[in-house]
């Protein structure tokens, strides 16, 4: 695999996902056996944000205006987010995933899962375009990282099925779930631009707080969101059941009789959810959810900001990052 480099490209995140989706559509993906490349070749090519390539590619730009040369950690990052999309689809038996069938959906489980596990290996892969010194670093960051997003998803399935979790667990499931994916792909870009360990280090805290951030905000929109512009079924967390912030804190804050309603269309699978839904957000409502949630997004959004004080690049620089973190806060999609 190669890359280029391309000098005093201003920091634009639409360069980036151009670039990137000119790159992966430069990948050859299906060899021989077709049947365990084809799927992951059709789930790469779903589409999606690429927001975690796309941080590789801007923190690679803003340590050496040469983002090019992180194409192949690049894309480590997204076969490896893709990966675990196939196995938490599977974990889910999530029929449908960006609208269209799922992997095991349109092949078969054992397909899904050998995939997925090939796509763990390809990811490792694209290390290997780098000098031994920038290998090894972003093996073990990656490896690190690999792990804790396994650990993350294990404590969300253990939640699933306990009736005493913490608002501090669910932070921290979410810190291994989703955020340390996206402090890994900014350190990335970091590592391949050969910046001080300290920029590095302190990158990691940016992604890690702006990651949690997101998630909660992910966490308000399936609520509260527009469904035209969210992409997903709003209220699918309460579906689900699942125990997210809002239901957390509801239950800390809510009177006797609301944390009772809580509980009581928590512990249900409905086939029709309108009512239960429709009763669950009244109940968030009352209780001043969104607002104490909105207060959470911005305390880890400025908490992000705060660490961008203390790296070693212009203010130039560091505005971009501030306002790509400004955007993920006010986000609608």
């Amino acid at each position: 695999m190669h890359y280029f480099y391309k000098k005093n490209i201003d920091l634009d995140i639409s360069n980036y996902q151009k670039d990137f989706i000119e790159y992966l559509a430069s990948t050859k993906w299906v060899k021989e056996p077709v049947n365990l490349y084809e799927p992951i070749e059709y789930i790469i090519k779903l589409g999606g944000k690429r927001m975690r390539p796309v941080l590789t590619l801007m923190a690679a730009d803003i340590f050496s205006g040469a983002y090019q040369k992180a194409m192949p950690a690049a894309l480590a990052i997204e076969v490896f987010h893709n990966f675990t999309l196939i196995h938490d689809d599977i974990m889910d038996d999530a029929p449908l995933r960006r609208g269209k069938d799922t992997v095991h959906e349109k092949w078969d489980l054992n397909t899904g899962i050998l995939s997925g596990d090939a796509m763990l290996i390809l990811a490792y892969q694209y290390f290997e375009n780098y000098e031994p010194v920038v290998f090894q670093k972003l093996a073990k960051l990656f490896s690190k990282t690999a792990l804790e997003v396994c650990d993350g998803q294990q404590l969300d399935v253990d939640f699933e099925t306990r009736s005493d979790v913490t608002i501090e667990e669910y932070i921290n499931m979410i810190r291994l779930k989703t955020s340390v994916l996206v402090a890994a792909a900014l350190k990335m870009g970091a590592l391949v631009s050969n910046t001080s360990e300290t920029n590095a280090n302190l990158i990691y805290e940016f992604g890690l707080n702006l990651g949690l951030a997101f998630q909660l905000q992910d966490d308000y929109l399936d609520a509260f969101g527009n469904p035209e512009t969210f992409g997903k079924q709003v209220g699918g967390d309460i579906m689900e059941n699942k125990k997210t912030f809002l239901y957390l804190k509801s239950l800390e804050v809510a009177n006797e009789q609301d944390r009772s309603k809580l509980q009581f269309y928590y512990n249900q699978k409905l086939a029709d959810n309108s009512y239960k839904i429709t009763e669950v957000l009244r109940i968030f409502e009352q209780n001043d959810i969104p607002i104490l949630i909105k207060e959470q997004i911005k305390k880890y959004t400025e908490k992000a900001f705060e660490t961008l004080f203390l790296i070693n690049i212009s203010d130039q620089k560091k505005q971009i990052l501030k306002n790509f973190g400004l955007s993920l806060m006010n986000r609608n999609v």
